[in-house]
């Protein structure tokens, strides 16, 4: 598409009105910046009066930085911004595997939210009344497609059936059918292409330096409505910021566009 569009030899539009966030929002200003590859501004977080909606937390261990999500999933943001842990704050990683991961994100994230004790396991997760769930695979029969996020409304535990909310409607899933289930208190950034969030929290890392790329930084960044929180190192800021290889291709199908003309 890239190539496409940089050949000038189509008709292209560009969109320039901000319909997420405010003109004056921060995270618009630091969306601008990751595009052009410039370090972030971000207001001073120990200055308790200074509501922004752009913050960064320094901190190096992957323990800590856990730790730290979880308190302003359930703690900080709620109080602060009156935003609600289930519905309103989305954490997004770039990757499942790792301490700062999806797959420990959301054990540790579901521990602290859901408290129950009663669940239901499968495919390797537990899954409770309360907790928020997605749904990983099209499935046209019961109208829930990759990437729909809902709530689980009730658990039928003699016929092993769990009930999720969409929305106000309700789909049903037998046990076998839990495959199909995620915990979503934390998900992929890529997972969360095309969606928006009033607020968003990211772990961002050195062990995650695969995927450290400014594309990744600024579709995170650009999720949030309200509220942005990044919580890592400024060194794996910095390598994200400073990556762009996967807009170096070498498809030359600019050149051969422009040369068909």
């Amino acid at each position: 598409l890239a190539d496409l569009i940089r050949s000038k030899t189509i008709q292209t539009f560009e969109l320039n009105k901000i319909y997420r966030q405010n003109r004056e929002s921060a995270i618009v200003l630091n969306a601008h910046r990751v595009r052009r590859g410039e370090p972030l501004e971000v207001p001073p977080i120990e200055v308790p009066e200074d509501v922004s909606d752009f913050y960064f937390f320094d901190e190096h261990q992957p323990e800590k930085v856990v730790k730290l999500i979880i308190d302003l999933c359930s703690n900080q943001i709620p109080a602060r911004f009156g935003l609600d842990p289930h519905n309103d704050i989305q954490v997004l990683t770039p990757m499942h595997k790792g301490i700062v991961g999806t797959i420990n994100l959301n054990r540790a994230i579901q521990l602290r939210l859901n408290q129950q004790s009663v669940a239901i396991r499968a495919a390797g997760q537990s899954f409770k009344v309360g907790d928020k769930v997605m749904h990983l695979k099209n499935n046209y029969h019961k109208d829930v497609y990759n990437g729909d996020s809902g709530i689980i409304d009730d658990i039928d535990f003699h016929n092993q059936i769990v009930s999720v909310d969409y929305d106000g409607r309700i789909v049903e899933y037998s046990h076998a059918e839990l495959e199909d289930l995620s915990l979503a208190y934390a998900m992929t950034v890529h997972k969360s292409q095309g969606s928006e969030y009033p607020a968003i929290i990211m772990p961002i890392m050195t062990q995650h330096y695969i995927m450290l790329q400014r594309n990744l930084l600024y579709t995170a960044i650009t999720r949030g409505k309200q509220l942005v929180v990044l919580v890592g190192s400024r060194k794996a800021l910095g390598i994200a910021l400073s990556n762009i290889q996967p807009r170096m291709r070498l498809s030359g199908l600019t050149k051969r566009l422009r040369s068909s003309e």
